[in-house]
């Protein structure tokens, strides 16, 4: 099985922590897509694919994605799976705190896809979120801080990979 990792990356971060998950999946193999350059139609390639996607200034999309926003509503991505992580600043926004996270998991569910990944919001200090459910309980994916919280970010990485792939080898 091959993984589909599609990310944006402005700073550097979301692109960072994709070649974290391309290591920690291993010997799964990834093929990284960064949408600034592949066509996110690829997407319905994979069985599995994972998203990053960091969280800009009020709680918006990253360049590289708002570009390609508009092309996923074309994408019919029933029957896949997939697992969103997202770069943000808890501190700086803690109002906007991982919501381009939440606006793609809201989207892919929308094209068909399932989503895997949901996390603990525990350990994590914001005021609101479109990426937190069950009364901020969790999010629908990997929240990454490397601003406030990079000595986390390793074990954070680690737990998650393995929880995305438990979870999808638990799929039907």
């Amino acid at each position: 099985m091959t993984i589909g990792l599609f990310f944006g990356s402005t700073t550097g971060n979301t692109e960072d922590i994709a070649e974290q998950i391309e290591e920690q999946l291993a010997p799964l193999a990834c093929q990284m897509h960064n949408v600034a350059d592949d066509p996110v139609s690829l997407m319905q390639d994979y069985q599995l694919f994972i998203c990053g996607i960091p969280t800009w200034d009020y709680g918006e999309l990253q360049a590289d994605w708002e570009d390609v926003w508009e092309e996923l509503d074309a994408l019919d991505l029933s029957g896949k799976y997939f697992a969103v992580y997202g770069c943000g600043d808890q501190v700086g926004y803690p109002e906007w705190y991982q919501d381009a996270v939440g606006l793609l998991h809201d989207k892919l569910i929308g094209l068909g896809a399932s989503p895997l990944g949901y996390t603990s919001t525990e350990g994590y200090r914001f005021e609101q979120s479109k990426a937190a459910i069950d009364n901020k309980q969790r999010f629908v994916g990997l929240a990454v801080d490397e601003d406030n919280q990079h000595d986390l970010t390793d074990a954070r990485v680690s737990r998650w990979c393995e929880q995305v792939i438990e979870e999808y080898n638990a799929t039907p």
